[in-house]
């Protein structure tokens, strides 16, 4: 007599088990994948300007020292919330001109910034001075402001950018077996930006604000980017055309250290 309803209740229990839940509806999304733990205060511009251009070069090999840099573990821009908002808001203003912000650099580990310093301190690393430097000694990095071992960049409200045009190709992919060129010549490295009169981090004095021999339409596009930031709060960095800090930063004297991912 007891067999019965156990049955029934062993049955019931399987249909129940084997029936498809809201979660398990095929037309349901795929879950999103756990975004990375930041610190508070801080984001992923992605997540708030997700059409930004972002050509991180310390996650790579192409930049000053020809190799990826300490703390860098993805080509991701982090900045601080307040900074991430403000530098959306201009890149917003940007496209209705037909641009977009491409990203160098954003958040740095301090880490990153002890990588430079001791870099610039081994005077016989030099395979990139052909594009980075042809015209500067190593020796006089720190005292040309080139080279710090504090940076407002660990900061999080510090960015290196330029612009182009929104229907600009894709970047173009670097290797180590192309030759090297002059950051400041006619012949540079071409990313796609506009002309702004030197590539970036070009250890020279075309690179500085106001400085001669840049062309005008360089002239004109350093005061483009200069115009627009300066509205959404960020102020300049007088011998780096592609540097620019938020004014009202959050974190003024807390330099940070974990890594970018």
């Amino acid at each position: 007599m007891l067999l019965r309803p156990l049955t029934a209740l062993l049955l019931a229990g399987v249909i129940a088990a084997c029936a498809p839940t809201d979660s398990a509806d095929p037309t349901d999304p795929p879950p999103s994948p756990p975004a990375s733990q930041l610190p508070a205060g801080f984001v992923h511009l992605r997540d708030l300007a997700p059409s930004v251009v972002q050509d991180i070069r310390y996650a790579g090999s192409h930049n000053f020292m020809g190799r990826p840099i300490a703390g860098y573990q993805a080509g991701e821009c982090v900045l601080t919330r307040p900074a991430a908002q403000a530098l959306a808001a201009a890149d917003a203003e940007f496209r209705r001109q037909g641009l977009t912000l491409q990203i160098f650099d954003c958040y740095r580990p301090q880490r990153a910034v002890d990588d430079f310093a001791a870099w610039a301190q081994d005077l016989g690393q030099t395979q990139m001075r052909a594009e980075f430097y042809p015209r500067v000694d190593k020796r006089v990095l720190f005292d040309a402001g080139y080279i710090a071992r504090r940076s407002g960049h660990s900061r999080g409200s510090t960015v290196d950018l330029t612009l182009r045009p929104i229907d600009a190709p894709p970047l173009p992919r670097w290797n180590a077996t192309q030759p090297l060129a002059d950051c400041a010549g006619p012949d540079r490295y071409q990313d796609g930006s506009l002309d702004f009169g030197t590539g970036y981090d070009c250890f020279d004095e075309k690179s500085h604000h106001g400085a001669a021999g840049i062309t005008p339409t360089a002239t004109r596009n350093r005061a483009l980017l200069a115009e627009v930031l300066s509205r959404h709060g960020f102020k300049p960095y007088a011998q780096e055309w592609w540097h620019y800090t938020l004014r009202e930063e959050p974190f003024t004297d807390e330099y940070f250290d974990f890594p970018v991912e």
